[in-house]
């Protein structure tokens, strides 16, 4: 894994280092010039050209390199233009114009390489608040040690309001923990003797001692540094736009060029047309516009982890919702409490609302607003656990009690089904009290208030063709969700895999958006065209997703729509513009009035034309959603 970091890296600071090297070698070479002139010195060497040839030699040389393979391959892309005018700049001996096209391509590439690593920076900012250091508990001392050195089952303390330094157990202390940096919701979860603590999350009042569930390269924020490194190495999309540009525009500046040198007769011409025809717009413009637009995303809360998606999101014909948390507020409300022969509605209320304290299950925070309202009274837990398949299960007022599905108390109490209130459309759990079914719990998470304007405008203002709302929850919960917002094709009862597979079944058919918040949205996620993640709910979802929208607002899904829209249309500008003006440059050049000299200054004017334009993505413009004003 380090190598993955590592080898990106290294080109982006190689890049940087050979645009470096090459000003301080054009520098030298016009001080020299201007010092000594070009009569033969020493050993019969003109020495302003030397710096001149070391630059070619360390910039040049790489390049020429990797020219002769994309000739084999009958790539014509835009690098290979800047290489063919190095090549006949040594060839005439125009040593200076071969460095100015040297400096332009380095730079050029520098900056793409910047606008991936500038897209994770958000990713850097959380990675850099991981502690290096744990405090291990042996034999009653605590130390610190290396965090790289903590093993699965090593006995932590974790002092208050310091990073949990890995996944862990509670086996000792209470406290509470502010987990938003990784959840992106703002609960601060009480912990106790049996809650489950991850790494990254921020400690309250209390010490706690934990007991080490998972490595430092296996907990939460080791999955984060991941999602930080394969984002560095994606390399844009709207790159490969410009190569698809250069492979008309290559063709059309070398022909230029061969009239020019077969009409006048000088070689030299040849040379100045390649120099002007340099296509920096396509290399330096296009990443411009990528660093502009996710700097200006991330100003709206909205973080790009893939480039690409600014230049796929706007050709995308299929909106895919998960429900919960992205259609709907994500926020449940107790409707209805079924409680159990033998027990009263307060009792059971009371249980479950002290227990769920210790879960950040979407379906605590309701249950504990409505035991507070209620004026039910809350007690202290033991013994806390939260395991997959498990359900929530914890000791209250020396009671077991557990929090699960209808299906697994049918499955542990089979005489319980008939006690059961009948299924109909809404969320539910079930509750064990010391063994015996207790009751019942029903909620409603409520459709937002501004869905069915945002879907009706979604078809209309961003071309899309078809919107879906595919949901693991039952068929009555999703079909009055899909009648409350206005949409017709609906999917229920979906498995991950099914959401999987019917994402890659759409996107075969059409580009499409997949939008969810959930740790089961994260293959369908990945397979989708863009995928949008709601609140970083999860590192899995935020993992699998090309952009994160921190607050779960769908007025942010328009906002990302308008800056990928903004972003390829300014890209585009930046580019054919560009090249636009270097085809009219061509033409002088051809003509006689651009030397290669002249004509690497020109073409530098150009750039700075394309690159201004490519500067605009980043501001803010005066609106940038629609939405609100169609609602």
């Amino acid at each position: 894994m380090e190598s993955s970091v590592t080898e990106p890296s290294a080109r982006y600071s190689r890049d940087w280092l050979i645009a470096a090297f090459t000003l301080i070698a054009i520098a030298v070479h016009l001080v020299l010039w201007i010092a000594v002139g070009f009569e033969p010195g020493s050993w019969g060497v003109s020495w302003p050209l030397v710096p001149l040839w070391i630059a070619l030699v360390v910039g040049g040389v790489p390049l020429v390199a990797g020219l002769v393979v994309r000739l084999v391959s009958f790539d014509f892309s835009s690098d290979l233009l800047a290489g063919i005018s190095i090549v006949t700049a040594v060839i005439l001996q125009e040593y200076l114009a071969g460095t100015l096209v040297v400096l332009m391509l380095s730079g050029g590439q520098a900056l793409e390489a910047y606008a991936v690593r500038r897209a994770s920076s958000a990713l850097h900012a959380l990675a850099r608040r991981m502690p290096s250091q744990a405090h291990r508990k042996t034999n009653g001392q605590v130390i610190d040690v290396p965090l790289a050195e903590v093993a699965v089952g090593d006995v932590l303390v974790v002092f208050p309001h310091e990073i949990c330094p890995v996944d862990g157990i509670v086996i000792e202390g209470r406290s509470a923990m502010d987990e938003s940096y990784l959840t992106g919701e703002p609960y601060v979860l009480s912990k106790a003797v049996g809650s489950a603590v991850m790494s990254g999350a921020i400690n309250g009042h209390g010490a706690l001692t934990i007991r080490a569930e998972k490595t430092a390269v296996d907990s939460r924020y080791a999955k984060i540094m991941q999602v930080m490194r394969e984002s560095e190495q994606r390399r844009p999309a709207l790159r490969r736009l410009g190569d698809q540009l250069g492979a008309v525009y290559t063709p059309l500046a070398v022909a230029i060029a061969i009239v020019a040198w077969v009409i006048s007769g000088e070689a030299l011409r040849f040379l100045a047309v390649l120099v002007v025809a340099t296509p920096c717009p396509l290399l330096i413009g296009i990443p411009v516009a990528i660093i502009g637009s996710v700097s200006l995303a991330a100003r709206r809360g909205i973080i790009i982890k893939d480039p690409a998606v600014l230049e796929k999101i706007d050709l995308c014909a299929t909106a895919i919702f998960d429900k919960t948390g992205t259609l709907t507020y994500g926020q449940p409300i107790l409707t209805e409490v079924f409680p159990a022969p033998g027990f009263s509605r307060e009792e059971v209320l009371g249980a479950v609302a002290s227990l769920e304290r210790f879960s950040r299950h979407p379906l605590a925070a309701a249950t504990i607003a409505a035991a507070e309202e209620s004026g039910v009274p809350l007690v202290d837990v033991t013994e806390v656990s939260e395991r997959p398949g498990e359900g929530l299960r914890g000791i209250v007022n020396g009671r077991s009690v557990q929090v699960t599905s209808r299906k697994k108390l049918v499955a542990q109490l089979p005489a319980a089904a008939a006690l059961l209130p009948p299924v109909i459309g809404g969320l539910e759990c079930v509750t064990i009290i010391a063994g015996e079914y207790a009751g019942t719990f029903r909620y409603r998470d409520e459709p937002r208030a501004e869905g069915r304007a945002f879907i009706r405008h979604l078809l209309p203002q961003h071309g899309f063709q078809r919107v879906l709302l595919v949901s693991g929850d039952r068929e009555s919960e999703v079909s009055y969700l899909a009648e409350k917002v206005g949409i017709t094709e609906v999917h229920a009862n979906q498995s991950p895999e099914q959401k999987l597979e019917l994402v890659r079944r759409e996107t075969a058919q059409a580009p499409t958006v997949f939008m969810g918040d959930g740790i089961n949205d994260g293959p369908a996620l990945t397979a989708a065209t863009v995928g949008i993640a709601f609140g970083q709910g999860s590192d899995v979802t935020a993992e699998a997703a090309g952009a994160v929208i921190m607050e779960s607002s769908l007025e942010r899904v328009d906002e990302l729509l308008h800056i990928g829209r903004r972003m390829r249309r300014i890209a585009l500008q930046s580019a054919v513009g560009g090249m636009a003006l270097s085809v009219i440059g061509m033409l002088f050049a051809a003509a006689g009035y651009l030397p290669p000299v002249a004509g690497a200054v020109t073409q530098e004017i150009i750039d700075v034309f394309a690159v201004l334009n490519a500067l605009r993505a980043s501001f803010t413009p005066r609106v940038l959603s629609d939405y609100r004003h169609t609602r």
